[in-house]
């Protein structure tokens, strides 16, 4: 399983890529800087590839989805309500790409500011070893 990490000022959240057509190609497409936007409880930024809306885009995710909006070129990461939710939902202004799944808590984004830089990069292998102190 290949895991990308997203690297802002103070938090990190690592992505699993599932197996979709717009991962492969953010895959190729690392490493890579952009400056962040929000709105609501969402984080945007541009994303250098071009990929059509897969048949399952959904303008409704879950937090820790991790999706492409493909009209515009950008990654959206939504951790709560926008302004167009309804009843709590994360609803994004448009049906993007969900190519992976956050492996840490996206709440943390709330944080995150505009104009705040995001680094993206294949994640560091995690050795078990290493963490265990042998």
């Amino acid at each position: 399983m290949t895991i990308l990490a997203m690297r802002f000022e103070n938090h990190e959240i690592r992505i699993a890529l599932r197996r979709t057509p717009t991962a492969q190609a953010i895959l190729k497409a690392v490493p890579f800087t952009a400056t962040v936007q929000t709105w609501g409880q969402e984080v945007i930024f541009d994303c250098p590839i071009r990929v059509s809306c897969e048949d399952n885009a959904v303008n409704i995710v879950q937090p820790g989805d991790i999706a492409f909006w493909a009209d515009g070129s950008s990654i959206v990461i939504g951790f709560g309500p926008t302004p167009i939710s309804r009843h709590g939902e994360i609803r994004l202004p448009n049906a993007c790409n969900v190519w992976g799944d956050a492996l840490d808590e996206v709440s943390a984004l709330a944080d995150v500011k505009a104009g705040t830089v995001v680094a993206v990069d294949i994640a560091e292998p995690f050795d078990l070893k290493k963490a265990s102190g042998q």
